[in-house]
């Protein structure tokens, strides 16, 4: 509450003169009496904190915009996780498994427990990495503390994770016959599988 300043005392020099005790006193000048104090003005509310947009991402292939979210599979079991599939061109399944992933961090999981396995060519920062050396490479894998990519050639050295995120961006037929089971086997609850249907349906079997 700002602070009102007082009315100003008025001194004796300033009330004109004073009688003799003889002739008795002149009656001071009145104090003009004070009104009410004014209300303090309503503080504005404290805005929250601002949340940064995120960088615009590249819009992903049409199929892959038109299917939406993925639907649930069936709930995961520890010896059968849950499957998602998003469909996506080979072109776009890098796009949808970073899309996953932002995804899955935002709903709370933590990056420690997010593993994405690439079939084609390898993701950034896995090739940023790697230029590094393995030591240091797979040094990040073993601390655990973020998302951990890796190409389908060296995921088998990769640990079980609660969410594997397969991206089916490319390489030989066998590649992905190879990278989906591994992938499977190596997620603790969930796998989220970005690519053609028809070609991880027929590696993982209808139903996915």
């Amino acid at each position: 509450m700002p602070l009102i300043p007082e009315e100003p005392q008025i001194h004796e020099s300033a009330q004109g003169p004073r009688a003799t005790p003889a002739s008795g006193r002149v009656a001071p000048t009145p104090r003009p009496v004070p009104g009410p104090r004014p209300a303090a003005p309503a503080r504005p509310g404290r805005p929250g904190p601002i949340r940064p947009m995120p960088a615009q991402r590249a819009p992903r292939d049409a199929a892959a915009a038109k299917s939406g979210p993925p639907a649930p599979a069936a709930a995961a079991t520890p010896a059968n996780p849950q499957i998602q599939l998003i469909p996506a061109s080979v072109e776009g399944a890098l796009d949808a498994a970073e899309e996953a992933v932002d995804l899955l961090l935002e709903s709370g999981r933590a990056p420690g427990e997010v593993l994405v396995i690439t079939t084609g060519d390898p993701h950034p920062w896995a090739a940023h990495e790697l230029s590094f050396g393995e030591t240091s490479y797979w040094a990040q894998h073993d601390a655990g503390d973020d998302v951990f990519y890796a190409d389908a050639a060296v995921a088998e050295r990769a640990k079980a994770r609660p969410v594997v995120v397969a991206a089916v961006n490319g390489g030989p037929d066998t590649s992905a016959a190879q990278a989906l089971p591994l992938a499977l086997a190596r997620a603790g609850a969930l796998l989220i599988v970005c690519g053609d249907p028809q070609r991880i349906n027929s590696v993982l079997g209808a139903g996915v």
